[in-house]
């Protein structure tokens, strides 16, 4: 049977024995190996199958009204499970959030499997007249003394008008849950921990009970586990009586036979469990553990090493002492980043991490991108890397373009088929396939014309009939002339040039070679002794070769160098913001105020003048840096103001029949902010709001003072929370100074903030 089939044939037997209410623990053992495959997914399959039991049973307690409480006394050998509990617990509450008509959203609030169960029930409808939990209408909240905390919230770039005061009476704080037993891990517990809704639970392994402190484990006492039954392990021989006589008594004496030692005595040198068979003491381990061969010890059983623990295929498994734990894992593959859990398509067009030449086009796709010619080419021809089109050699193409017996010949954009003619010379004819010609041997054919005594021997195209040595036999003429050795056996009687001689032969080499003392061979000669090259010279067989150090390109001539010059011949950008090319190389710039190089020697580095000193800034004004230089800045404030802080202004009091003064702000706070010029527009730049914010509260907000050309616009987020929006493109540098009036109208009160912002607009080419 497959490991497949086995798994689930066991585990449907395991769910069986769950739906007759037996104890998982009693499940047969296969093959008397508590941990063999079978017995292993039984288990775990009862296991789950009586806890998803014991969670509806909860579910439907709830729902009938009865107590969510369950007795303190568990069966012998069963583990504690309040699945129930929670169930019954977390219905109940979600009953009681419709019952009272308020929203079920407050299920994200709580934990798994709380959560979902207390969403199940809260939007549950009604089943007739059996439902036991009535709908109640939807009640309209009743007022609080004070209003109701909405919003405390820190917001990245937004400034809160209106300082922070005391807390009002119906202020609820929420918290996150927190797994403890996850954050403290083999800290809070010694043995299990299981996390429980703003606190945790300590439990024990089998064999082990928990410590009136919480925490710690201790072996159940070996006097209640190890008892040996006298009936069953100590069997007592039956008495025999011995009479001794005297002159004087007679004594009866009974005695019996010694009771046998409790083998399991002292735990019988078992690590962990042990029994007593047949006298012996034999022993076992705990869930999760396998006995080692000397009989005694125990030791963890990986089952993410034996591949038997439960995890799923996107969860990766842990092993721990005595079990394991499932982590859920997320990797993204190639072309694709984690962004909150999630796998996102990288788009490396945007981020220009593609590779594609300058006269290409990168277009993203899923996972990855495509590089497309921008400018296509006509049939015929192809685009090379540097983007031109190039004609197409039809021929050299895997698949021969012409049928067999024509030759193709390449054309511009195209090509031509031509068929073959085989035209031999004298002494060659025809191969049977009129493809090739092969030599006709006129030896064996009887042709030649070679006298008596003479040995015809065949020639490509000829033949030759033998004289002395040095000499061949001219049949025409009927004399002997001269050989050509160097004709006769090319290659072979000189290493490269053969110059033949009356009888015989002389030996010569080409340029770059010397003869050597054989009289055949030949010898390198090494031309860079003689400095042919501008710069570097290699040596190469027969001839030398000029190159160049970097920095530099060889010239036509073969033998000058000339400096390159990156800075114009560059496909991507070398440096941020200057190249300047120098002999060999280059060197990157920066802008001559305000920045100075990167250690990496490409990029520019913005160089704070306040922190450096290098400002000049009275002492009455404040430093602030920008982006390639700083700005000095005057907090003044108006009159009947007085100033509390570096950048904040308070209303003195005004008199009663001032209402000029009354309607003027109560604080006047300075800010700074600084973007440059490649802003995506339109852009949130700035958040204005009272802090805290309460039920009731409406603000009213707008530019009273330096938007004249309009860049600016406000929005109104909700009723206590507005936002100050840059609407259009600045092209150039330029600074803004603007006043931000909010209004607010609080349990009939109406009072007035000015936000006084400067906004810095620096370049974006550096």
């Amino acid at each position: 049977m497959a490991a497949e089939d086995l798994v689930q044939s066991c585990c449907a037997a395991g769910q069986r024995w769950a739906s007759e209410n037996k104890h998982c623990n009693h499940l047969p053992l296969i093959g008397n190996d508590k941990h063999s495959i079978c017995s292993v997914a039984m288990k775990q399959c009862c296991l789950s199958s009586m806890k998803e039991s014991r969670c509806e049973s909860g579910m439907i307690s709830a729902r009938g009204g009865a107590t969510c409480q369950v007795e303190e006394v568990e069966e012998e050998g069963r583990c504690s499970d309040d699945s129930y509990q929670v169930c019954c617990s977390c219905c109940v509450l979600g009953l009681r959030v419709r019952s009272e008509g308020r929203g079920c959203d407050a299920h994200q609030y709580l934990g798994y499997p709380c959560g979902h169960i207390f969403l199940t029930c809260c939007e549950e409808e009604e089943e007739g007249p059996n439902s036991q939990t009535p709908l109640r209408p939807k009640q309209k909240p009743r007022p609080t003394s004070l209003p109701r905390k909405v919003s405390d919230t820190k917001f990245p770039k937004e400034a809160f008008s209106i300082g922070a005061t005391d807390d009002a009476a119906n202020t609820v704080e929420e918290q996150e849950e927190v797994d403890e037993c996850q954050l403290y891990a083999g800290q809070l517990c010694q043995h299990t921990c299981t996390d429980t809704w703003g606190s945790y639970r300590c439990g024990c392994h089998p064999g082990y009970h928990l410590q009136p402190d919480g925490h710690s484990c201790a072996p159940v006492s070996p006097d209640e586990d190890n008892r040996v039954k006298e009936e069953e392990d100590s069997p007592v021989a039956p008495p025999t009586a011995s009479t001794t006589t005297t002159t004087t008594s007679t004594t009866s004496t009974t005695s019996r036979s010694p009771v046998r030692r409790n083998p399991c005595a002292g735990n019988g040198g078992c690590s962990q469990q042990c029994s007593a068979v047949g006298g012996q003491a034999r022993c076992s381990c705990f869930p999760g553990f396998s006995l080692k061969t000397n009989g005694r010890t125990c030791e963890d059983v990986d089952e993410c090493a034996t591949n038997t623990h439960s995890c799923r295929p996107s969860e990766r498994c842990v092993n721990t002492v005595g079990s394991f734990v499932c982590e859920l894992q997320v990797t993204c593959p190639a072309g694709y980043q984690l962004k909150n859990s999630v796998c996102e398509d990288i788009d490396e067009c945007v981020l220009r991490t593609h590779n594609c030449g300058s006269s290409f086009m990168c277009e993203n796709t899923v996972g990855s991108f495509i590089c497309g010619p921008k400018h296509k080419c006509i049939s015929g021809f192809k685009q090379d890397s540097h983007g031109n089109c190039i004609d197409v050699n039809e021929c050299m193409g895997l698949t021969e373009p012409c049928g067999p017996g024509f030759n193709c010949i390449n054309t511009v954009g195209s090509y031509t088929c031509q068929q073959k003619t085989v035209m031999c010379s004298h002494g060659y004819h025809a191969s049977p396939d009129g493809v090739k010609c092969v030599d006709v041997d006129e030896c064996q054919t009887g042709t030649h014309r070679c006298g008596v005594g003479q040995i015809c021997h065949n020639l490509p195209g000829s033949y030759r009939c033998d004289c002395q040595t040095g000499y061949q036999y001219d049949a025409l003429r009927k004399v002997c002339n001269d050989v050509n050795e160097c004709w006769r056996y090319p290659g072979r009687l000189c290493a490269q040039t053969c110059e033949n001689t009356p009888g015989s032969y002389h030996c010569s080499c080409t340029a770059g070679f010397s003869l050597a003392f054989d009289g055949k061979n030949c010898e390198d000669i090494n031309e860079c002794e003689k400095n042919p090259c501008s710069q570097e010279c290699a040596n190469i067989y027969g001839s030398y070769q000029c190159y160049c150090r970097q920095g530099y390109f060889l010239k036509e001539d073969g033998r000058t160098c000339e400096d390159i010059d990156e800075c114009s011949q560059s496909i991507g950008n070398l440096c941020t913001f200057q190249c300047v090319n120098v002999p060999g190389s280059y060197q990157c710039a920066c802008p001559p105020h305000g920045y100075i190089m990167a250690a990496n020697g490409r990029t520019c580095k913005d160089v704070d003048e306040c922190t450096t000193g290098t400002h000049n800034c009275t002492g009455g004004q404040t430093c602030y840096n920008l982006q390639g230089g700083f700005r000095c800045l005057s907090f003044d404030c108006p009159p009947n103001y007085k100033k509390v802080s570096d950048t904040r202004c308070e209303r003195l009091s005004c008199p009663t029949n001032s209402l000029d003064c009354q309607n003027s702000p109560v604080r006047i706070t300075y800010y700074q902010l600084s973007f440059q010029t490649n802003i995506i527009i339109p852009a949130q730049i700035f958040r204005i709001g009272p802090s805290p914010a309460y039920s009731g509260d409406h603000i009213v907000i707008g530019i009273t003072r330096g938007n004249e050309d309009g860049y600016f616009s406000t929005r109104k987020l909700n009723s206590f929370t507005g936002a100050v929006y840059l609407q259009r493109q600045v092209r150039q540098p330029r600074d803004f100074l603007i006043d931000v009036e909010m209004k607010l109208l609080r349990q009939g009160a109406l009072t007035s903030f000015v936000a006084r912002i400067y906004v810095f607009i620096t370049s974006s080419a550096v």
